[in-house]
């Protein structure tokens, strides 16, 4: 894997002007609009951020390969998400998800997923954005723009706990199952409602496969800033479900420009364990 250092490594030959038309155009596609609102929304108090936004939020850090642009935006709806202070920024990403291709059905899972990790009221609250931004589109003529179905598990014929059980196995591997073992003598019914309802009722409903689920889940974790353990256990997961540690790295630099540097260190230095800790296993 090519280091941090190899990945971002300055290129002193990208003018100011250039990062900007590069981080316009990606910021264009995602808007879907010619003039994005953030640009006028801040040209009349702070210009220099509009610039900074557009230079390194979208020329700097979204136009990295690595993800693709439909995958940074369930990352940057994550952990907004599960942030649950940003409305505005929510609005914006919801809206430019369904522009890059994500689905009606795959943003819904993202907050109900949003649940497990940041609470209800994160998870409503941003049910709540994603239902102003969908009404919005289907006035303006949307055609996919009915209601959603209800889902069921993917599962069916097994009761939730061993929907659960085989999810957290399949998914997280030793590192969930060391989370279950370590509630028994203190919280068993903690243990068992993480079984049955995070993994038998949410990880396994259809509507975004178990990649996207643990992206999400990474993004979310460290946005709070607050799960350092449970980050660990997750970037095993995504790994252990198709991940590769480029991406992880690529979704956790990330939130250096939605959760702030600090978030995204902290992930990074929990990556490295977790990276180091697989290495020395091989």
């Amino acid at each position: 894997m090519p280091t941090t250092n190899e990945k971002s490594a300055p290129d002193t030959a990208d003018a100011p002007s250039e990062r900007y038309a590069r981080g316009l155009a990606v910021l264009q596609k995602i808007a879907g609009t010619e003039r994005p609102a953030v640009l006028d929304a801040l040209a009349g108090i702070a210009p220099d951020l509009g610039r900074f936004t557009v230079e390194f939020g979208y020329g700097d850090i979204i136009s990295r390969p690595g993800l693709t642009l439909p995958q940074r935006q369930l990352a940057t709806i994550s952990a907004l998400a599960a942030m649950g202070n940003a409305a505005p920024q929510l609005r914006f990403h919801v809206d430019g998800a369904l522009n890059v291709g994500i689905s009606r059905r795959e943003i819904v899972e993202t907050f109900i997923h949003a649940g497990v990790y940041a609470g209800f009221p994160a998870a409503l609250n941003a049910l709540t954005i994603a239902r102003e931004v969908f009404a919005a589109r289907k006035e303006a003529g949307d055609a996919d723009a009915g209601p959603i179905a209800p889902a069921t598990p993917s599962e069916p014929g097994t009761t939730r706990y061993e929907r659960g059980a085989e999810a957290l196995a399949r998914i997280d591997g030793h590192a969930g199952e060391a989370v279950v073992a370590s509630l028994q003598d203190i919280a068993p019914d903690l243990a068992r409602y993480l079984i049955e309802f995070a993994f038998g009722d949410v990880y396994s409903r259809p509507g975004l496969d178990l990649k996207s689920r643990e992206l999400a889940t990474i993004a979310m974790c460290t946005a709070l800033g607050t799960a350092a353990p449970q980050l660990r256990v997750h970037l095993h997961g995504f790994l252990n479900v198709g991940g590769t540690e480029d991406e992880a790295v690529e979704i956790i630099t990330q939130m250096a420009g939605y959760a702030g540097f600090p978030a995204a260190l902290n992930g990074i230095t929990a990556a490295r364990a977790v990276f180091d800790e697989r290495a020395q296993s091989r």
